[in-house]
């Protein structure tokens, strides 16, 4: 059975997952950090990818980021994956793949959940117990997004922007969206259509990315009288 494609429209975030095969560990020092960033920094300037946040754990990878093109993204995925495993194994004198598959990716409603999902990723950390706070954590863009380090790797997305009139009322502002919790409702929506590969959205974005790619956004709804006029409006 085929593969269906990813939803991809250029210049709407993604939310996008690669993790290690098994779950294994794909980072082992500092400078395998840095080398991934280094090149995840090069494969989005070559691929006109804008990258907004991102957490590096030490079995997965987190990326908040918008295509200016159909193909970008997974350009982006495809040239850092080769040019990390062929670095990993060479220095770990191994074989064989290092990814668990292909990535998983949501289109986002940036409206509805883009700083959401950047405050998601930059607490993976905290999650994790790796950390109390998240500007412990080396290798995310929270300092940048929260604390206005210089990151080279992050373009700020308008809404980020938009969040104050300077560095560092924006800063101030982003900082505050961490001291309230994530709903766990929230949390489940955007593991579930990451994981799933789904839209995640209202009901209009969905809409409207159904009519512009002709394709279930969702998965349909199981149960009800299917006959019934309640269950046909609902659908």
């Amino acid at each position: 059975m085929s593969r269906q494609p990813r939803f991809v429209l250029p210049g709407q975030p993604q939310h996008v997952i690669q993790r290690g095969n098994n779950r294994d560990l794909i980072f082992a020092s500092d400078d395998d950090y840095k080398f991934y960033l280094e090149k995840l920094e090069a494969a989005c300037i070559r691929f006109e990818c804008e990258l907004h946040a991102y957490v590096l754990m030490t079995n997965h990878v987190h990326l908040l980021i918008t295509p200016q093109t159909g193909n970008g993204i997974s350009k982006v995925m495809q040239s850092v994956g080769r040019y990390y495993v062929q670095y990993f194994n060479h220095k770990y004198k191994r074989t064989g793949t290092l990814w668990e598959g292909r990535y998983k990716a949501t289109l986002l409603d940036s409206e509805t959940y883009f700083l959401t999902c950047s405050q998601y990723i930059e607490l993976n950390p905290v999650r994790a117990d790796m950390v109390n706070i998240p500007s412990d954590y080396p290798w995310s863009s929270f300092s940048c997004n929260a604390l206005g380090q210089e990151n080279s790797l992050i373009k700020p997305h308008e809404l980020y922007l938009a969040l104050g009139s300077d560095t560092e009322k924006r800063c101030e502002t982003y900082k505050g969206l961490f001291a309230d919790h994530i709903e766990p409702k929230e949390l489940e929506e955007i593991r579930e259509a990451t994981n799933k590969s789904w839209v995640l959205g209202s009901g209009k974005f969905k809409d409207r990315v159904e009519a512009l790619t002709a394709r279930q956004t969702q998965p349909k709804e199981r149960g009800g009288d299917r006959k019934s006029k309640q269950y046909r409006e609902k659908i």
